[in-house]
């Protein structure tokens, strides 16, 4: 593996909830990124959430220690070539999945996820915390 990790959300909020092995694994990556999906996804959390100003807190907080990335004009090329093709196989997986994969695709990173679905995206390294 690269040692640059895309994290999807359900390995942030992993992080969040103090899993050990989840946070020396973070504690030990060369390099973190955060998409703009994964960051919108933990936002709408905090905002559906009792603590609404500390959980968004947390998570701008969290996002300002992150890479940051943006969706471009190649991001969306590789959401649609990959849309089709899981389309073309009968393995449609969650919108906002594929929007992340593409992320992780486009910057040649590596995905950390906890979602199995994502072994029907060719070609995307994952891995899970």
């Amino acid at each position: 593996m690269s040692g640059r990790y895309l994290l999807d959300t359900n390995v942030v909020i992993a992080l969040f909830a103090g899993e050990p092995e989840v946070r020396a694994r973070f504690d030990d990556a060369p390099e973190i990124f955060l998409s703009p999906t994964v960051l919108g996804e933990l936002l709408y959390g905090a905002y559906h959430s009792v603590r609404l100003a500390a959980n968004s807190a947390r998570v701008e907080e969290f996002a300002v220690a992150c890479s940051r990335l943006v969706i471009d004009d190649e991001t969306g090329r590789r959401y649609a070539e990959i849309r089709k093709a899981l389309r073309n196989i009968g393995k449609p997986i969650p919108e906002n999945d594929i929007w992340i994969a593409a992320t992780a695709l486009r910057y040649g990173l590596t995905l950390v996820t906890r979602d199995g679905h994502f072994k029907e995206v060719s070609g995307l390294p994952f891995v899970a915390w």
